[in-house]
């Protein structure tokens, strides 16, 4: 049996928020039955790389789901919302606030149908605040929540990092609140509730001490490259064959061992490199002296060397390198998957690893309106097929 056999999610949400936040619930075993538009459905059926006029994201972002074509304007649409909800332990939206009232799918509404349901709200700004009318995309919350200042060269435009990372942070931060809300529905006796998510809050939740050192030293700060401030010795230096390593030297031990292994044992036995802020007061000359040997060396050398040193060190990956690590490999984080149309693709393994109950992908995700005919107007959630 899977963690989540047995509970029910209705994903109204669209792109990448919401649905991410359904494909976790459904990788453990969760019955997620997501909604789409007739013709069209969700527009990441289109997003990014096309095979065969279906975006190969959209097999990972909705495997093991159900999909059902229902027009959330109608009042039939509505009704089948409505009914889908009364048993439904979860309703996933990642639509501006204010939109599902308007289709009389709000959490008022719904909560008193079901006083069970827990209701995940996924918005760029949140339901409350000055901000709550405006449209919010990933990329915004990025930028609001702390990250994009950070992200780049010093002097340079703050660069955009390549993937949608605001989506994804405020989709596990959803996760974390609907099993928490489930948690204490089931142990406390406790109604369902409300999760009120917010991009740019969930990007800053993981920004660490960057409100802090401001508050208590008017510090502001600003892009590093590939250094981390006040850490040190940590960054990419390069090699002699064009290549880049990452080496984090940064605590006391490794630091020495470092040292050790660049030869520099006038570093290593200095008492003022003894601790990170001796350390961070020279961050400038220890990367010069860590280049001075790595430039001298191939990656493969740097690697072997540090490795053996016990010195946290490692490649950039790009995805080829990744399809092909035997790390990757060993834990099943590369798997080839069957999709809708009989073929197999190569995609991402599924996280956290649980001991007992792990995650699995069920079945490929959904054909648009390919369980259109399990759902029955008005007769509440469909029971599974497959």
């Amino acid at each position: 049996m899977n963690a989540l056999e047995g509970l029910k999610v209705l994903e109204l949400g669209q792109l990448i928020a919401g649905p991410f936040a359904g494909k976790t619930l459904a990788e453990f075993g969760a019955d997620v039955i997501k909604v789409e538009p007739a013709e069209v459905g969700d527009p990441l059926r289109k997003w990014r790389m096309l095979r065969d006029g279906s975006s190969v994201w959209w097999e990972v972002q909705s495997r093991n789901k159900r999909s059902v074509c229902l027009d959330l304007r109608s009042t039939e649409g509505q009704a089948a919302v409505r009914a889908l909800a009364l048993e439904a332990d979860v309703l996933i939206e990642n639509f501006k606030p204010g939109t599902l009232e308007g289709w009389g799918l709000g959490w008022e509404r719904l909560h008193a149908l079901n006083p069970k349901l827990v209701m995940l709200r996924i918005s760029g700004y949140g339901q409350t605040g000055p901000y709550r009318d405006k449209p919010g995309f990933g990329v915004l919350g990025e930028s609001m929540g702390g990250l994009r200042y950070l992200s780049g060269e010093p002097g340079r435009v703050p660069v955009r990092v390549g993937i949608s990372l605001g989506d994804t942070l405020s989709a596990l931060h959803g996760v974390i609140g609907v099993l928490m809300a489930l948690y204490h529905r089931a142990a406390h006796g406790g109604e369902g509730q409300f999760i009120d998510v917010a991009l740019y809050e969930s990007v800053f939740n993981v920004m660490e001490s960057l409100l802090p050192e401001y508050d208590a030293f008017g510090a502001v700060r600003e892009r590093a490259g590939s250094a981390l401030p006040g850490i040190a010795p940590t960054n990419a230096y390069r090699c002699n064959d064009g290549h880049y390593v990452l080496v984090a030297g940064n605590g006391d031990s490794i630091f020495r061992r470092l040292m050790r292994v660049i030869e520099r044992p006038d570093l290593e036995d200095d008492p003022a490199l003894r601790h990170n802020d001796g350390r961070v007061a020279q961050v400038e000359m220890l990367d010069a002296a860590i280049e001075a040997w790595t430039v001298q060396r191939s990656r493969d050398e740097v690697l072997a060397a540090l490795d053996a040193a016990g010195v946290p060190v490692g490649r950039i990956y790009t995805v080829a390198d990744i399809a092909s690590d035997p790390q990757y490999l060993a834990r099943e984080m590369i798997i080839e998957a069957p999709t809708s149309d009989g073929r197999t693709l190569k995609v991402p393994g599924i996280v956290p690893k649980l001991s007992a109950t792990p995650g699995r992908i069920a079945h490929p995700a959904p054909r648009l309106g390919e369980h259109d005919d399990q759902l029955q107007p008005g007769a509440g959630w469909p029971a599974r097929t497959h």
